[in-house]
């Protein structure tokens, strides 16, 4: 992974074309870019995902962020009811307990 102003690009390597390529990810834009070394191909992600910035403005746009900081989560009630206390519990409301738990699960 590799990112840049807040957008986020999966890379990959063609053996084949013996080059990297890649694909910014969480938008529904296609933006890519590729490079024969890392450094060329680290330069034409910034390129692409300021070229991409830029013709949105001339257009009269809004780029497209990546993440909003919401996503719908879907449990069984089952787990929904026994986080829900959990939460509780700890004074907290589940948006937040919730959070704290997926902050220290990417903490490690």
């Amino acid at each position: 992974m590799i990112e840049y102003q807040g957008y986020f690009g999966r890379i990959e390597f063609d053996d084949s074309a013996d080059i990297f390529h890649g694909e910014v990810l969480g938008i529904r834009d296609v933006i890519t870019f590729e490079g024969r070394s890392v450094e060329e191909l680290k330069q034409a992600f910034r390129d692409s995902v300021d070229d991409y910035i830029e013709f949105c403005t001339e257009r009269g746009e809004e780029p497209e962020k990546p993440f909003s900081g919401k996503f719908l989560l879907r449990l069984g009630p089952d787990l929904h009811r026994r986080v829900s206390a959990q939460a509780e519990a700890s004074g907290k409301s589940l948006n937040a307990w919730i959070s704290e738990r997926l902050e220290e699960s990417s903490a490690s």
